[in-house]
């Protein structure tokens, strides 16, 4: 999902340089979205979801909404009643089972429906629950009626858990249903769009039955419908094996001619997305965009509800179908796998196809993410939607994690990676957790992924680097501190690229940094003039600095000094302030090559001749303290 106008209370936007459209990200604090019953995290625990049917009496002019819903379950024990999340202000009229009404309760937002006998585990039965009513239209808008261009439109929005506003559901999104069929009823003057494929249309008198039928597993907060005097044509997306996808749009007539002119891009989004990933998962189907008037645009599964047709947010919905709708989030704790793989492959169409706005794209998530020097990842608060969707956090700092993880692993490595999670039969037309991604980058790279994941994912804020060089002769050396924005995390480990250039010539050099102060040399053959800390910008930081001289090479310690440094053949320990003391020398790996206890002398003299070239660390500990120092040899 992404959200373009100001629609709700509290939401911040910025300015985006390559789009067609502010984008506003949602910081929404309004009271609806706050304190969502727990009771949604247990509704239907006794049974799987396998199939709904509904039928709708629509009329865009009205919010309101009357029909009925069949669900085909399955028990997981001994059943005698189910439960659905339905809100106490829309009426039930009767629950049908096997053709007879059975009792039921509708209290606190719970629809109890009593069976006349105990189901044991395993059955396979279905409930019919005919209802009608005003749905109250809570979170972004679960049901919403308005107007363009003087003609009435109804559209549907029910993310996160906001289902129940419309129709009787079982709101979490590790129970999907295996199929839907989606029957809606209309005036004739209006077109349906929804969910998988449109399999007739029925006429009778001034009024149609629009059916569309989907046989692809779907969380409830991705049915939808909307309900207007659309427009239709269609786009076709040719695909690697000879066939095409067709893309259905329902646009507003009186904004045909631009739409025509702007939803081709999506042809090459696709076909990147696919190159990079697999194949687009619904392709039995159709990819499609209905146009709606709410600020942004919703990635329902096939069909995306979309404002405008903007290259960033069409890229961005159709991103979801594989990384929302495909492999759907298990807990809204992990809505960043929807939400940062979205705007991370909305940023890729922007490297791939418009490569001078990339640099811009990526420094305005940084400069996003940075405004503030503290926040997670992981959502910490599911109670809170717009905790849930912050844009800084769930999109941009989840956007830039892997872009980071790209850095780390290596293109091939990184895709292959979300190949396989993609693929996986546990999770593929399912859902994930945060962990089912790293198992698979684990798996994929061979690389140990806990600490990034518990620096850039659980835990808070950013580094900042400073970064010190000198050159003498061929030899550079530099050496890279790190300070964080917040105290959860200390230091943060990553490959650091840094660009030397001179005398007509660059070179990008990429140090593993595993501790701030760390010492790195390199050989280049020609004067270095300038450097630069991350020019990609492959690192999320800010505050960094780069300066010529490295100050732990010249300035002294309070226990002792070394000189000269670097050195080539004799070096100078002066020790002061102490009476006795023990000097260690040891190399870059730990290994000592000097150790004398006891030193009384002022001052040592070490021949360093046969020593191999590179850093070395000078320690000395006396008075229950240890100092250390670094110093290369030439």
């Amino acid at each position: 999902m992404k959200k373009t106008a100001l629609l709700l209370l509290a939401v911040f936007c910025f300015a985006k340089t390559n789009a067609q459209y502010q984008e506003c990200k949602r910081s929404a604090s309004a009271s609806a979205f706050l304190n969502v019953p727990q009771r949604m995290l247990t509704t239907g625990s006794n049974y799987d979801v396998k199939y709904h049917r509904f039928h709708w009496q629509i009329d865009p002019s009205q919010l309101y909404i009357s029909g009925s819903v069949m669900t085909l379950f399955e028990t997981k024990s001994n059943t005698n009643q189910l439960e659905f999340d339905l809100v106490s202000a829309l009426t039930v009229d009767s629950v049908m089972y096997h053709s007879a009404t059975v009792n039921f309760s509708h209290v606190n937002d719970i629809l109890t429906v009593m069976l006349p006998a105990t189901l044991p585990v395993g059955t396979l039965d279905s409930v019919e629950i005919v209802y009608q009513g005003v749905p109250p239209g809570s979170g972004f808008g679960s049901f919403n009626t308005s107007t363009h261009n003087g003609t009435p439109v109804l559209w549907t929005l029910s993310e996160p858990f906001y289902s129940s506003d419309w129709w009787p559901c079982k709101s979490l999104n590790t129970d999907k249903a295996d199929s839907i069929d989606v029957f809606v009823t209309t005036d004739t003057s209006y077109r349906v769009a929804s969910n998988g494929k449109l399999m007739n249309e029925i006429f009778n008198g001034s009024e149609k039955t629009v059916h569309w039928k989907s046989n692809y597993p779907i969380s409830s907060y991705l049915v939808a419908i909307a309900v207007t005097n659309y427009a239709e044509y269609s786009d076709y997306v040719p695909l690697a094996g000879g066939d095409s996808l067709q893309v259905l749009n329902y646009v507003y007539p009186e904004d045909l001619a631009t739409a025509q002119s702007q939803t081709p891009q999506i042809i090459p989004i696709i076909q990147l997305y696919d190159s990079l990933t697999i194949e687009y998962p619904f392709k039995n189907e159709k990819y499609g965009h209905a146009q709606f008037n709410w600020g942004g645009g919703m990635e329902h599964q096939t069909m995306s509800f979309v404002i405008n047709y903007g290259q960033s947010l069409i890229a961005h919905e159709c991103a979801h179908q594989w990384f929302g709708d495909l492999v759907t989030c298990g807990s809204w704790e992990d809505i960043w796998l929807n939400e940062g793989f979205a705007t991370y492959f909305e940023g890729l169409t922007k490297e791939r196809y418009f490569p001078a706005q990339w640099y811009s794209w990526k420094s305005q998530k940084i400069s996003n993410i940075t405004s503030q020097p503290d926040g997670s990842v992981k959502c910490t608060d599911t109670t809170d939607v717009s905790r849930i969707f912050n844009g800084r956090l769930t999109y941009d700092k989840g956007s830039y994690l892997l872009h980071m993880l790209r850095w780390k692993l290596g293109d091939a490595v990184f895709f292959q990676a979300l190949r396989d999670y993609l693929n996986d039969p546990a999770l593929k037309f399912g859902y994930a957790k945060t962990p089912d991604l790293i198992q698979h980058l684990q798996n994929t790279s061979g690389q140990n992924l806990n600490v990034f994941f518990d620096q850039w994912y659980y835990k808070q804020g950013y580094p900042a680097y400073q970064v010190n060089w000198s050159q003498n002769n061929q030899q550079v050396y530099v050496q890279i501190n790190q300070t964080t924005s917040d105290p959860s995390v200390t230091f943060f480990e990553m490959p650091v690229p840094v660009k030397f250039s001179g005398a007509g010539h660059d070179t990008t050099l990429v140090f593993n940094h595993t501790f701030s102060g760390q010492l790195f040399t390199a050989t280049i053959p020609w004067p270095v003039s300038t450097v630069e800390f991350d020019p990609d910008l492959w690192i999320l930081s800010a505050n960094n600095q780069v300066s010529l001289g490295i100050p732990s090479l010249s300035h002294p310690t309070t226990s002792f000094d070394i000189y000269p440094n670097p050195v080539k053949d004799n070096l100078k320990i002066e020790i002061r302030n102490q009476s006795s003391g023990q000097l260690v020398i040891s190399d870059a790996a730990g290994k000592i090559l000097l150790k004398e206890d006891a030193v009384k002398e002022k001052t040592k003299n070490i021949s360093v001749n046969n020593w191999a070239k590179g850093i070395y660390f000078v320690s000395w500990f006396a008075d229950g303290k240890r100092e250390s120092k670094p110093v290369i040899i030439e």
